[in-house]
């Protein structure tokens, strides 16, 4: 049996349809597999509460629905985006890799509460002021 991947590209658009946000989210076949996206926006002058409307949309998919975990991929300071991350799963690991943040964490089925992060020693999850 050969392991499929399907993608999909997620964009956030504004009142004037451009495109403020993007996520790309990689999915392997079948049910309880682990998603792999990247979030992103496409300027650093986004309003907020875009960058949690991207992670929203991104988590309601079907086919993250149907996944057990999730390994997400965002800019390094981009608060926001690991804050909902943070909110919508359990158990996150949250690590920096360059210019990134990364986040491996479980996805809670309906109706099960969220775990505390957990964080690598000695590091902290970015925070913009």
């Amino acid at each position: 049996m050969t392991d499929q991947q399907a993608s999909r590209r997620v964009e956030l658009k504004n009142e004037e349809e451009n495109v403020i946000a993007v996520a790309e989210v990689t999915t392997a076949a079948g049910p309880e597999g682990t998603v792999r996206t990247s979030l992103y926006a496409k300027s650093e002058h986004v309003r907020p509460g875009d960058r949690t409307n991207l992670v929203d949309t991104v988590m309601d998919l079907p086919e993250v629905q149907a996944s057990d975990r999730v390994e997400a991929t965002v800019p390094f300071g981009d608060a926001e985006s690991v804050e909902r991350l943070r909110e919508r799963t359990a158990n996150a690991v949250l690590r920096a890799a360059g210019a990134s943040t990364l986040l491996d964490a479980n996805l809670p089925r309906e109706g099960a509460e969220r775990s505390p992060v957990n964080e690598q020693p000695g590091e902290r999850p970015p925070v913009e002021e």
